[in-house]
């Protein structure tokens, strides 16, 4: 799943070993963020939510952690 953050910056989230893993996306590559953990309980359905609440102190007036393909 990948994720547009208030069109700052993309994240690629991914189910590996039981686990959610966040990776920050750039043309032509992809980094992995260790210090962004998101609880393995949460449903794929929970995710955006869950960034929003994260990273909300980046948004602007009306802006939305968006699900992008």
């Amino acid at each position: 799943m990948k994720f547009d953050i208030y069109g700052r910056f993309q994240l690629e989230v991914r189910r590996e070993n039981d686990a959610w893993e966040v990776y920050h996306l750039e043309p032509g590559k992809r980094a992995k963020v260790s210090e962004l953990v998101i609880p393995p309980e949460l449903d794929a359905d929970e995710i955006a939510t869950y960034l929003d609440d994260i990273f909300h102190e980046l948004a602007g007036l009306g802006q939305n952690v968006e699900s992008i393909s």
